[in-house]
């Protein structure tokens, strides 16, 4: 089997997702992505989503000119060929963006479910069909929106709830008080904390990281920027509270490796998205397996790559959670067939071949600008 061709739509969902708030430091709303369609000479294909930032345009271009022609004519099935052989032709000078291969990876991966006709999770060795999911929240407006949300999903069954608070130290530390208030000692229920970077200097996340171990917060999640190894080290060493981290670190698991090594975090982060695809997610979290470590999926923001991080979930045995963010994974953004959570709070994956989402082509062609 060879791939004859590779459609790249580039696609821009112009209504508002989120308000200016919700995304802290953004002035744009609207939802930018890509749709790959790797096609075969078997007439099988293989679909995905794919992030594309804040420029669908952007994204798109660098996947026409650097991805497409990388894997034309190529054999869908060798996907671990075509992951050492991309490395060799990224260094010369193609340079992609993190989230540039992995709606390809995928797309191969769709094909190889469909060939085998199982869902993805089955494909790869599932050992659970659904995962505790906890909520992610955006930017809210007042630290007691955090306590009301978070009651809101405990009340609707869900395993966790994880804050994004506002930037300014003390009202984000008003947001932690107030939502353990709310949520009191359920051992059920877990909070976790994700500044998203929010303190600048190590000092500052140590004295966070102290109230949050006050608090019995779960985790404390990129506190520190991703490349401030010192600072996250020190952190992961002097707090007993674990440090969650390498989310947006360049290099995926080999990045990750040494992080590990060097005890730079207690857990780990992957995701189909920004990481590399299926393959990255399942390398990473074999890696920290087998240093005793927890690999948690980090959410891809749009829902059809949501689905995609679900059956990695129940393929990882050392993964806890599967992560929802509010509102997208509870969206149908280009999709028919959102996430399905049931009401003790555990979500279940399509059941179809291959990645096993019905796709909305009503809304993406609406949602196309180009395609290359």
């Amino acid at each position: 089997m060879k791939i004859t061709d590779i459609e790249i739509r580039l696609c821009k969902h112009q209504e508002e997702v989120y308000s200016e708030k919700e995304l802290r430091d953004s002035h744009r709303s609207e939802l930018n992505f890509l749709m790959i369609t790797m096609k075969t000479d078997a007439g099988i294909d293989g679909v995905s989503m794919g992030f594309a930032g804040m420029g669908a345009e952007m994204a798109g271009s660098i996947a026409a000119q650097s991805l497409k022609p990388f894997f034309l004519g190529k054999d869908p099935f060798a996907r671990e060929k075509h992951w050492h052989e991309f490395r060799r032709y990224e260094r010369h000078w193609h340079h992609t963006p993190i989230y540039s291969y992995g709606p390809f990876d995928i797309a191969l991966w769709d094909i190889a479910g469909r060939v085998a006709d199982l869902p993805l999770y089955k494909l790869l060795g599932h050992s659970r069909e659904k995962v505790p999911t906890y909520v992610s929240s955006m930017y809210l407006d007042a630290p007691s929106d955090y306590a009301e949300q978070a009651t809101e999903f405990k009340r609707k069954g869900f395993h966790g709830y994880k804050l994004h608070p506002p930037g300014d130290f003390q009202e984000a530390l008003e947001a932690y008080r107030l939502c353990r208030e709310a949520i009191g000692d359920d051992p059920r229920f877990k909070l976790m904390a994700d500044p998203v970077t929010a303190h600048t200097y190590y000092e500052e996340a140590l004295r966070m990281g102290r109230e949050l171990e006050k608090l019995d917060y779960y985790w404390f999640e990129e506190p520190l920027y991703d490349t401030d190894f010192n600072g996250l080290r020190k952190l992961t060493r002097d707090l007993d509270i674990p440090i969650c981290g390498t989310e947006v670190l360049v290099g995926s698991h080999y990045s990750t490796a040494e992080c590990i090594a060097s005890g730079v975090v207690d857990i780990v982060r992957s995701d189909v998205s920004w990481k590399g695809g299926v393959t990255a997610v399942m390398k990473t979290a074999h890696l920290a397996e087998a240093f005793g470590m927890r690999c948690e999926v980090h959410t891809t923001i749009y829902p059809a790559l949501e689905i995609v991080n679900l059956h990695c979930c129940c393929a990882i045995s050392n993964c806890e959670f599967f992560e929802a963010l509010i509102p997208s994974s509870l969206m149908k953004l280009g999709i028919k067939n959102p996430v399905h959570i049931d009401a003790e709070g555990y979500a279940h994956p399509p059941a179809g071949a291959g990645i096993g989402i019905e796709w909305d082509w009503d809304f993406i062609d609406n949602a196309t600008v180009a395609v290359m």
